[in-house]
């Protein structure tokens, strides 16, 4: 395994980020924590969660599985803990974003589910644009002053958002935000904008989510000649995409790798990058995302993947602009 620091701050994490969405509505219990001490033996020391995970109708249960995993393992001390809050927990018009009312209730109840004292990255899970900064600061400094979170983090921010925040927070003297979690995968590079450079300014360890592209980069024509076949969903975009997977897929083929270990370990080589989030639903899958970490792109092998996967043409305002 290899590890790197989390944005500006001192704190060491995988490379790899163990995804858990999956846990409970798509993969058992059992199979879950199985997952988890296999991924912790592997070196993963890194795991991310969300209050709102396990479906819409039993929102937590995501959390409450980790939480056993904690209670029966003995584990907790060895993993950096993420969790997220701003969803919609209940009807309720207080359950919800980001208040200081919210916060200060949210990260209880995910200390409960969890089974644990502190949660290590407390991270905004979207941008609320109804509540001051100040508010949200004030909370989340209370948090770390009660020793419940360590750092907080935020998710699917614009730059500005992060610009934003990052001065509010250095107004009060504070740490601020260490990480921010984003779409970021090669069908996906708008963050090359504007995030990517707002979190390279400020100090922003930056954690791709979906990085194989919802299962476009892990394989899709391969797997349809095989006759297995991809989600609806997903059939009109490999369709309008078709020659640049199979551009894509050939890349791999040529290489000798499989298209999504070639996918992570892309945006491994991507300056700002802390490591993707992986979330596997099964124990193949796991060993599969632990290949990526063993390989190299070269220079040219990364000029033809932007070939292939045209990115917005570099940080703005030049991608845009003289």
């Amino acid at each position: 395994m290899q590890y790197t620091q989390l944005g500006r701050t001192g704190l060491k994490v995988s490379r790899l980020v163990l995804g858990t969405m999956n846990f409970g509505p798509h993969t058992e219990e059992s199979d879950a924590h199985a997952i988890m001490d296999a991924a912790l033996d592997a070196g993963i020391t890194f795991f991310d969660t969300a209050n709102v995970y396990g479906g819409a109708e039993r929102r937590g249960w995501t959390e409450e599985i980790i939480g056993r995993w904690f209670a029966a393992s003995g584990r907790r001390d060895e993993i950096v803990l993420a969790t997220k809050v701003y969803g919609e927990m209940t009807a309720r018009p207080n359950e919800s974003k980001l208040s200081a009312f919210n916060i200060r209730r949210a990260v209880d109840a995910s200390l409960k589910r969890l089974q644990t004292d502190h949660i290590d990255l407390y991270q905004m899970h979207h941008v609320d644009r109804n509540t001051p900064w100040d508010e949200i600061w004030q909370a989340m400094d209370t948090l770390v002053a009660q020793g419940k979170i360590t750092y907080v983090g935020s998710s699917n921010f614009a730059g500005w958002h992060i610009a934003a925040a990052s001065e509010a927070a250095r107004a009060r003297h504070g740490l601020g935000l260490v990480s921010e979690q984003s779409l970021y995968n090669l069908t996906a590079r708008t963050i090359e904008l504007e995030v990517l450079p707002a979190a390279r300014h400020y100090g922003l360890g930056v954690i791709p989510w979906s990085p194989l592209g919802g299962g476009l980069l892990g394989g899709v024509l391969k797997k349809a000649a095989e006759g297995r076949r991809s989600a609806e969903r997903m059939a009109k975009e490999v369709e309008e995409k078709r020659e640049q997977l199979q551009r894509w897929e050939d890349f791999c083929d040529d290489r000798g790798q499989q298209p999504g270990d070639v996918a992570l370990a892309w945006l491994l080589h991507q300056d700002g990058v802390t490591g993707p989030i992986v979330g596997p639903r099964t124990m193949e899958q796991l060993e599969g995302n632990l290949r990526s970490l063993d390989i190299e792109l070269d220079d040219d092998a990364l000029a033809e993947l932007d070939d292939i996967f045209p990115g917005p043409g570099g940080a703005a305002p030049e991608a845009y602009a003289w």
